[in-house]
């Protein structure tokens, strides 16, 4: 990868949830890729905020783990390729907060 490739695009736009239909609104300070309220995603990007995977599957949260500087991390799988992807948390975002309740029951392995 040469320098002057970015592995982080800026791209908070809002979405309705492929998932559960709820309507996201933006966080106003970084990507946001997935739904507060079940933390589904959808498989469209290869690094954060750059909408350049092409295989559009449904990412299911599987886990979350505690991280000392990130806060929590949403384990995904793509129910299409298969793919596991790492993404952190906004459990503490002023808008739509991630449901903590929900990535308490995935850090302790219970799911939805």
């Amino acid at each position: 990868m040469g320098l002057d490739t970015k592995r982080f695009s800026k791209n908070d736009s809002g979405f309705i949830c492929a998932h559960c239909g709820r309507e996201v609104e933006p966080l106003g300070y970084t990507s946001r890729n997935h739904c507060p309220f079940c933390l589904w995603s959808v498989h469209i990007d290869i690094n954060p905020g750059d909408r350049l995977c092409e295989c559009g599957g449904a990412l299911e949260p599987i886990r979350t783990e505690p991280d000392a500087k990130k806060g929590y991390v949403i384990i995904h799988k793509c129910q299409k390729c298969g793919e596991i992807r790492r993404c952190r948390a906004a459990h503490e975002a002023k808008v739509q907060p991630d449901d903590i309740d929900l990535i308490i029951k995935l850090t302790a392995g219970k799911g939805e």
